[in-house]
């Protein structure tokens, strides 16, 4: 299972402050999702890492709709990102949005920082951990995100996919 918190951050000065507690960036990545028409709490997903030539292919279900925190994801490396895409549509599945964002991947410890520039909607800041103890591993990624002066009013419970149609009035 992996818990995540995500929050709505100024992309700079949360690099300054990752990096001012010792996380170690581990990779950039520049992403395109294609997300799919399901009903919530289905997501399903089909990204394309441009920069490092790789696709994946993910299926996630929200364990606790509303507030975007615990997730059970299944996910596949697939060969061809446009293929992927093509298969979705012609067996029946409707692109819903497109999100397209640059990634800097952090961690410390256990703990995985994803701090996104997300396109047409600014900065956000997923704290992920991944365990069997969901409560623990929530502690954990409050006690972090205290350290990074962040609080509940930062949360942003809402997933890109609801943010994007959101903006376009859908």
């Amino acid at each position: 299972m992996e818990a995540e918190v995500k929050f709505r951050v100024d992309f700079e000065e949360m690099r300054r402050r990752i990096e001012s507690v010792g996380a170690i960036l581990v990779r950039e990545e520049y992403q395109e999702d294609v997300y799919f028409s399901l009903p919530l709490p289905k997501l399903l997903r089909v990204r394309k890492i441009e920069n490092l030539g790789r696709a994946f292919l993910t299926y996630k279900e929200i364990m606790d709709p509303g507030r975007n925190e615990e997730f059970d994801e299944l996910e596949v490396e697939v060969s061809d990102f446009h293929t992927t895409v093509e298969i979705l549509r012609r067996l029946g599945y409707e692109e819903d949005v497109t999100v397209r964002k640059r990634r800097l991947v952090y961690r410390l410890d256990s703990i995985t920082f994803e701090l996104n520039e997300v396109e047409g909607l600014g900065g956000f800041l997923d704290i992920e951990v991944i365990s069997n103890d969901i409560e623990k591993a929530k502690r954990k990624i409050w006690e972090v995100a205290k350290r990074l002066g962040l609080s509940e009013k930062d949360v942003e419970p809402r997933l890109y996919q609801e943010l994007i149609r959101e903006k376009e009035g859908r």
